[in-house]
């Protein structure tokens, strides 16, 4: 893989008979060193053309700029795929009932048993449950009922809350409540102890993960992943990953190890062949939906505000730390509360960031985004994953909930993304769910008013590209169909012909 910055550049490459999305006149894009170097009426005569110059004829395909993932947890998205999904469960019960079934066909060392845990018996892992719009409560006796003493811990969907069995507690550690759960700081750290696999089972995972992304169009991806990221990184990629761009975020804890190691926002790491560079520090502010613990202005319907996790001083001196050692600060911030304490700091430190989430904005807030210059980093297909547990949390007041259209018209920059594995590691499900505000499930858009044009969206998803210009990076996706025509279920499941990373195919080609 290569791009201005590879010692060792990419051959030059014409892709022929392309087009604009929207247009109708065939082109000839010319690739050279990893970038765009002229965009041409297409001609059938390639004598003119250097000898060694590939053509590839994608017959009248449309070429758009590859796409980006804002936020991605990529090794927790990478073992999700090898996890027992609990997903589909409507209620407690169902959950445990999935689990019970589970362990009835399972022996202990087969699906599901990726936690690496100490000791003969390995921890069954779930993931995927949302337990905010469940009729019933998770306890510790129900989970335990079906667990026959084998140590289970289970990973809420948006990662904030993880639902433990009595043998997992007691493995880990970890005091619980009669419901076994585990919110926010808690379950982050058992998290990472789960997620500590041998780097010869992870790495391939995550290498599959990287090739299915780059089927779906993707070029890179901003890594939010809650460890030490920039050396797992280096060593996937010294030991051949090469499928898209990463920049590995850095979070609090480690801050002080990064400066220390000299890097900042958007350094290239040596030794990555121009694929990995540093990405934000990640810090964040209070909890999420599912879990109740987004730190809001209004009380909830059960009581309480939510979360603020790190105090306003502290945020404070974070960001103005992080703008000292040359830093974007990406601050997680869900609730309207929590997104005003982020806005507040980014102002008084006097430097622009990124908020991720803005799940739940204040309408005074919209305005400010814009105007402080902080980047909304959105996920679109939370808005349909969580409008029921929105309505029974903010009820009447979701007008302001995922509020894409009104941060983009009143001036803020949109980066869009999935928060994988809440969400798929797919931008045209983000994109579609921002467009078209509902799914083809038979419920109708969901405050459609907050609907992004598609245009819009893919703009949002290629770093503000969104139409291939000569000395762009040749980070390109090859499309079988007009994306700004399609269909809506069309457009959910756009077909990508190809995709190109510094003008090398990294799918297709």
């Amino acid at each position: 893989m290569s791009d201005p910055l590879d010692p060792c550049p990419a051959p030059d490459l014409v892709l022929a008979s392309v087009r604009h999305p929207g247009e109708e006149i065939c082109l000839d894009v010319h690739l050279r060193a990893g970038v765009v170097s002229a965009i041409i009426p297409s001609r059938r005569d390639s004598r003119a053309l250097p000898a060694a110059t590939r053509v590839v004829d994608l017959d009248g395909r449309y070429v758009i700029p590859g796409l980006w993932d804002e936020h991605v947890h990529m090794t927790q998205w990478a073992l999700a795929s090898n996890r027992l999904d609990l997903s589909g469960a409507g209620s407690a019960r169902e959950a445990a009932a999935v689990v019970g079934a589970h362990m009835a066909g399972d022996t202990g060392a087969g699906a599901g048993n990726v936690a690496g845990a100490p000791g003969p018996v390995q921890t069954l892992v779930g993931v995927g449950f949302r337990d905010a719009i469940w009729p019933d409560l998770p306890s510790l006796d129900l989970l335990d009922g079906v667990t026959r003493g084998r140590p289970t811990a289970l990973i809420s969907h948006d990662l904030h809350c993880v639902w433990l069995n009595s043998a997992a507690a007691q493995q880990y550690g970890v005091p619980v409540d009669a419901g076994g759960l585990l919110r926010e700081e808690p379950a982050f750290d058992l998290t990472r102890e789960l997620a500590q696999l041998p780097d010869a089972v992870v790495d391939p995972w995550v290498r599959q993960a990287g090739h299915a992304a780059a089927a779906r169009g993707v070029v890179g991806i901003v890594d939010f992943e809650m460890t030490w990221n920039p050396d797992a990184w280096l060593r996937r990629i010294s030991g051949g990953f090469a499928a898209l761009r990463v920049e590995a975020g850095v979070y609090p804890q480690d801050l002080d190890r990064a400066v220390a190691e000299g890097l900042r926002t958007g350094l290239a790491v040596a030794g990555a062949g121009g694929l990995l560079s540093v990405g934000p520090l990640k810090v964040l502010i209070d909890g999420s939906l599912n879990t109740r613990t987004a730190y809001c202005v209004d009380p909830y319907p059960n009581g309480g505000h939510g979360l603020l996790t790190v105090s306003e001083a502290e945020l404070l001196a974070l960001l103005v730390r992080a703008r000292q050692a040359g830093f974007v600060p990406a601050v997680h911030a869900i609730g309207d509360a929590a997104n005003q304490v982020a806005l507040d700091a980014f102002e008084a430190a006097g430097l622009a960031g990124r908020v991720e989430h803005a799940q739940f904005v204040r309408s005074e807030d919209f305005a400010r985004f814009g105007r402080l210059g902080v980047t909304a980093s959105v996920q679109p297909a939370h808005a349909l994953d969580d409008r029921d547990a929105a309505e029974a949390n903010w009820p009447g007041r979701t007008d302001r909930s995922f509020p894409l259209r009104s941060l983009l018209a009143a001036g803020a920059t949109l980066a869009l993304g999935s928060d994988a594995p809440v969400a798929p590691l797919d931008p045209w499900i983000a994109m579609s769910a921002a467009t078209a505000r509902a799914r083809m499930d038979g419920r109708g858009p969901w405050h459609a008013e907050q609907a992004l044009t598609r245009q819009e969206a893919l703009t949002a998803s290629s770093r503000g590209r969104g139409r291939l210009r000569v000395g762009d990076p040749a980070d390109i996706a090859v499309l079988d169909g007009d994306p700004l025509t399609v269909s809506d279920a069309e457009f959910a499941a756009t077909p990508v012909a190809a995709t190109l990373v510094a003008g090398r195919f990294t799918y297709g080609g």
